[in-house]
């Protein structure tokens, strides 16, 4: 068994890398190729806008970002505005966990509820002479 030889190896070339898209489909008016973005890295500003609906948006970039990281900053935003318009009008059952353990702390909304649930699993007759319930 013999190495093999290097003249029957061919040299490899490049592999391109494709460039990231830089128009994207609206959200809104759901047309495609319609949403442009544009970068100032020295303001620090990724600015969108929608060439049919005219919807705008504006988002805080670093150097390492790109065209798609303000797109996905913009469907970020739209789906927290949702979820907070959803929930303000009652139509959604409670924070979800993109909002985080915290809103459910700061909504009154459901405290009435984990007493509820404590005293119905507890009882107010329970003959436990107030085993388990701290009165300080």
């Amino acid at each position: 068994m013999g190495k093999r030889k290097k003249s029957s190896r061919k040299p490899q070339g490049k592999k391109k890398k494709d460039p990231l898209p830089s128009t994207f489909a609206c959200l809104f008016c759901n047309h495609e190729n319609s949403v442009s973005t544009k970068l100032d890295k020295k303001a620090g500003t990724g600015e969108l806008s929608c060439k049919s609906c005219g919807q705008q948006f504006q988002t805080s970039v670093n150097y390492l970002s790109s065209g798609v990281d303000v797109y996905s900053d913009w469907i970020d935003a739209c789906d927290a505005v949702a979820k907070e318009a959803a929930y303000a009008t009652g139509d959604a059952e409670g924070p979800t966990q993109y909002q985080g353990h915290a809103a459910v702390q700061d909504s009154g909304r459901h405290s009435d509820v984990r007493e509820s649930r404590h005293m119905s699993i507890l009882g107010e007759d329970d003959d436990m002479d107030g085993y388990g319930v701290d009165d300080s």
